[in-house]
């Protein structure tokens, strides 16, 4: 299976050291140690951005300046139709955006890498039982060849007596 995420991330695990492979480590050990600082900082943006005490915080500071803007009437910096209000939501909306698709794009990425461990798993998994199961046939054939054994045995005893 290629490798379908990006830079270092290798997807394959390597095989003269198996048991520190890809597979058996933790995928979010993996995907912070592969971040950069504008990765980090889209995700913490996109965090907030994305919470309730931003949006709780966004409304009162918006009630609050309309509020004062309302009130000042004549005197105040921006009013009524509160044009610098409007460009200043258009101005984060314009950064915000782009930094919270920047942000599902990395949760994109970490999901097709779960997907490649699960699948690296499941494969040795599969491989496991296979050979859990040769090793069930081999121990069935033996037990098989003993007990023609004994019934040889078995039949050498009873004839001689």
């Amino acid at each position: 299976m290629p490798c379908s995420t990006p830079r270092k991330l290798r997807c394959w695990p390597d095989k003269s050291n198996s048991r520190n492979s890809l597979a058996s480590r933790n995928p979010n050990e993996i995907i912070e140690s592969e971040m950069t600082f504008g990765e980090r900082i889209a995700d913490a943006v996109a965090r907030f951005g994305g919470s309730w005490t931003f949006i709780i915080a966004f409304a009162l500071v918006l009630c609050i300046y309309t509020g004062v803007n309302r009130f000042l009437r004549g005197n105040a910096w921006d009013p009524y139709p509160f044009i610098l209000l409007n460009l200043f939501l258009s101005m984060l909306a314009a950064i915000q955006a782009p930094v919270i698709m920047m942000s599902q794009n990395r949760q994109d990425t970490k999901d097709r890498l779960r997907g490649e461990l699960d699948y690296e798993v499941n494969r040795r998994a599969a491989s496991d039982i296979q050979g859990l199961a040769r090793k069930l046939n081999l121990l069935g054939d033996k037990v098989g060849d003993v007990e023609d054994l004994l019934r040889e045995k078995l039949v050498r005893t009873s004839d001689r007596s």
